[in-house]
């Protein structure tokens, strides 16, 4: 028995360890940038869609698709799945170590979100899927109308609009509030690059915010009126702004939130507490 959690104790304390090695922030920054270059495609395929060109799919498929048409596009892919490999390793060892369990919930919902992420863009480089590049609103559509075929599917559709309304309005505050500083070395930038971030950052997570919690709101329809085609994927969601009275001036203005949140994420790769 003594000998048994004395293994246990060596085998947790390898893990910590390997938590706080270079070579897993090293892999975790390059998971930052990897999510700063795919908001950065994605708010520049909206403006796009904004500005005439709709033949454009503005979401994590389209961003792929893009990478997938430049030369070198297979290296390209690679980095980026290997970046969001390290992004969910980063967030499973945040689950496994962090102290507030609420914060663990959270790195843990983030890691397996990178995860699937991660694993459609190998697939996807290794040919043996498209799942990757699929446009965002089939797969939304396609999710719900399987879902609700099953015995309290729909009530599961809703709630997890619910949650989606609830984590947009939740980076809307962490925009506001900047409480994303509180994981930034402030100390380290300078007066000027501290601006520069804390409106990337305010500006990004507000419009990273509405954007979920719009897709929340479409998926919460989606349940009420037991009509999996009322749902909307990325794509869907920020084609939604175009239709309002504001015209593409209200998607072009969500798109620079998006391509903003972007840049705040190369911020983080640099500056953030890893």
């Amino acid at each position: 028995m003594t000998r048994a959690l004395g293994f246990g104790r060596d085998v947790k304390n390898s893990a910590r360890q390997a938590a706080n090695s270079k070579w897993l922030d090293r892999l975790a920054r390059l998971g930052l940038v990897a999510r700063g270059a795919t908001y950065l495609l994605i708010g520049w395929l909206a403006l796009q869609v904004a500005f005439g060109n709709s033949g454009k799919q503005a979401d994590r498929g389209g961003a792929v698709q893009e990478i997938a048409g430049k030369p070198f596009g297979s290296v390209l892919l690679w980095l980026l799945g290997i970046g969001l490999a390290g992004l969910a390793l980063w967030r499973f060892t945040e689950a496994a170590f962090d102290h507030d369990t609420g914060d663990r919930l959270k790195s843990l919902a983030r890691a397996v979100l990178y995860t699937g992420f991660a694993v459609t863009t190998f697939t996807y480089v290794l040919g043996r899927s498209s799942s990757a590049a699929a446009n965002s609103n089939q797969q939304s559509v396609g999710a719900t109308a399987k879902l609700m075929r099953h015995g309290g599917g729909r009530l599961l559709v809703g709630v997890a609009g619910l949650v989606l309304v609830g984590i947009g309005c939740y980076m809307i505050y962490e925009g506001v509030t900047k409480k994303f500083e509180q994981d930034m070395k402030l100390g380290e930038m300078s007066r000027r690059t501290r601006q520069v971030a804390e409106k990337l950052g305010m500006y990004g997570g507000v419009a990273r915010g509405v954007v979920f919690g719009l897709a929340g709101v479409f998926l919460v329809v989606a349940a009420v009126n037991y009509d999996p085609a009322k749902a909307k994927g990325l794509d869907g969601t920020l084609r939604t702004f175009a239709s309002t009275p504001l015209g593409p001036w209200l998607l072009a203005v969500v798109a620079l939130g998006l391509i903003a949140f972007g840049l705040f994420s190369l911020c983080e790769a640099r500056w953030r507490r890893v």
